[in-house]
């Protein structure tokens, strides 16, 4: 008897765009099928987004050889095909818009003819999205037309697009923005026609040139800008003066240094990203246990014994090293149960309620341990028959809570909880740019960043702003020699981003004020720096 052979069962495959490059523009169908693939196999540019929004068991594979040079469609095809077959869930992540490029419907032809069937998710199309973060339409008072144009093709007849009612888009033209306006002109587009190049278009490095065909050519020349990017033609362009909504961001394109202990400050990074900044971080403080161990062995059997009325935490890190020694006896958020718990600062108290803990004591107003001592009860032994607080701090904590808590009655176990250690320096380029200018701003989370990034790389330039997350910080700033420019209302992420952003206004203004183009820091810097020369 002859037994039928199972075949094994294709895995769905799906091509996702990854769109014009700013990942929140990722369409839902997009994200839900990197979140809920096997396998996710993405160009090199887009490898970023893919691991943002694939899954923890996904795997990720880019679109090269062994040499990491980049596979042909043929390849490529290849790698989706035999993913497939081993029945997994399958992703082709494109970046840009393959729609409009044609690299999509050269892929599918290839699983079609492996019969592989696929599905599509399209995503946001570069030809509405640069214009529309750019700040105008395609479309518009006298311009009903849009017409869509590719450099790459040597045969393009210009004569019919010379009608100023037509708007032009050049997907891949901004380096050949001189020699399009050029042939334009000779067809008949009139010289006044408005042209705008933008480059990185939706991302934080987006920059945009607004001309006529007639003086791009130079004012191209004098921007000194290089690298793909699309133009538009045509009197939509003009919409930018009302439609602008990205590039006047507060902090746009402000180069900002977040120098970072060992946690990454991702609510911070993504709040400077929204302002328009390019946020880059330098790890200056590495977190590490204490040499040793044994008091915090014992302060945490005392948690699970009742030893302590109140715990008091400092900081993020006391809460996390707190943490994770509770897990090491496989206990958890149940050991603070009849235990007071105090903490110092909005970012402390909100790890403690991702812990599961609810803080009954955070002070109002300035985020400081004396302002946690002014709200902190004096001991009543007819309240409270147990008078020991513990205080899990960092190695270089000052004694101030301490002592206080002493004065009002109660015992203090002073407990080193975790050291702080400065990192190495960072590359060289970064340290250059940090003495030279080449930041506008740098932002300041904790007195130890100060002192350890001032150690590992160097002062910042006298010409970078300097913005701290409360007094203490920037005491120690000042005495570190830097010039404090902002300083948050309370001593929050969000609100050092907005602090700085409101000087950010201030600068704009006070620049157009004075008739000057520059109104970032660094630029400034530069210009000031060329005109010396």
């Amino acid at each position: 008897m002859t037994t039928a052979r199972t075949k094994k069962k294709l895995g769905p495959v799906a091509f996702v765009a990854a769109g014009p490059g700013d990942p929140e523009l990722m369409t839902l169908r997009g994200a839900d099928l990197l979140r809920t693939a096997d396998t996710v196999i993405a160009d090199s540019d887009a490898l970023g987004l893919a691991e943002g929004f694939a899954g923890p068991q996904t795997r990720v594979v880019a679109t090269v050889d062994s040499k990491g040079l980049p596979l042909d469609h043929a390849g490529r095809a290849k790698l989706i095909v035999e993913a497939a077959r081993e029945g997994h869930r399958t992703v082709r992540l494109l970046s840009g818009d393959p729609v409009l490029d044609g690299s999509l419907s050269v892929e599918a032809a290839a699983l079609h003819k492996a019969k592989v069937p696929f599905e599509i998710a399209p995503g946001v199309s570069l030809v509405t999205a640069v214009p529309a973060y750019a700040g105008f339409g395609l479309t518009g008072r006298r311009s009903r037309e849009v017409h869509i144009v590719s450099v790459s093709d040597p045969d393009i007849d210009w004569v019919p697009l010379a009608d100023d009612r037509i708007t032009i888009v050049v997907v891949d033209g901004a380096d050949a923005a001189p020699t399009i306006a050029r042939d334009l002109i000779s067809a008949g587009r009139p010289p006044a026609t408005p042209i705008a190049i933008t480059r990185g278009g939706t991302t934080v490095e987006q920059r945009s040139l607004v001309s006529t065909l007639e003086e791009v050519p130079a004012a191209a020349k004098a921007a000194k800008q290089a690298g793909p990017g699309i133009v538009v033609i045509g009197e939509v362009v003009t919409q930018r003066e009302r439609m602008s909504w990205f590039e006047v961001k507060p902090l746009f394109g402000w180069r900002v240094l977040v120098p970072r202990t060992q946690d990454r400050s991702d609510d911070l990074l993504e709040r400077l990203v929204r302002l328009g900044s390019i946020p880059v971080e330098v790890a200056t403080i590495s977190v590490e246990p204490p040499r040793t161990p044994q008091q915090m062995e014992r302060a945490v059997k005392g948690l699970e014994e009742g030893r302590y009325s109140w715990i008091g935490f400092t900081s993020v890190n006391a809460v996390r090293a707190v943490r994770e020694k509770v897990a090491e006896y496989g206990l958890d958020a149940r050991v603070f149960s009849g235990l007071r718990v105090a903490a110092v600062g909005h970012d402390t108290a909100e790890a403690l309620v991702a812990f599961g803990v609810n803080p009954d004591l955070v002070p109002e107003g300035e985020q400081t341990t004396q302002s946690l001592l002014d709200f902190w009860p004096a001991y009543d032994s007819t309240l409270n028959p147990i008078n020991r607080v513990f205080l899990p701090r960092a190695d270089i904590a000052t004694e101030t809570l301490a002592a206080g808590l002493t004065e009002l009655g109660w015992e203090v176990e002073d407990i080193t909880a975790y050291r702080t250690v400065r990192a190495a320096p960072p590359p060289a380029e970064t340290r250059e740019a940090i003495k030279s200018g080449g930041f506008d701003a740098v932002l300041f989370t904790s007195s130890s960043t100060v002192r350890n990034l001032v150690g590992i790389a160097g002062k910042p330039h006298s010409s970078t702003v300097v913005a701290c997350i409360g007094p203490q910080t920037a005491k120690t700033a000042e005495e570190h020699g830097l010039r404090v420019d902002v300083l948050a209302d309370e001593p929050t992420h969000a609100a050092l981003a907005e602090a700085l952003a409101q000087h950010g206004d201030e600068l704009r203004e006070a620049a157009a004020e004075a008739g000057e183009a520059s109104w970032r820091p660094s630029r400034r810097r530069a210009a000031a720096r060329r005109k010396a020369t």
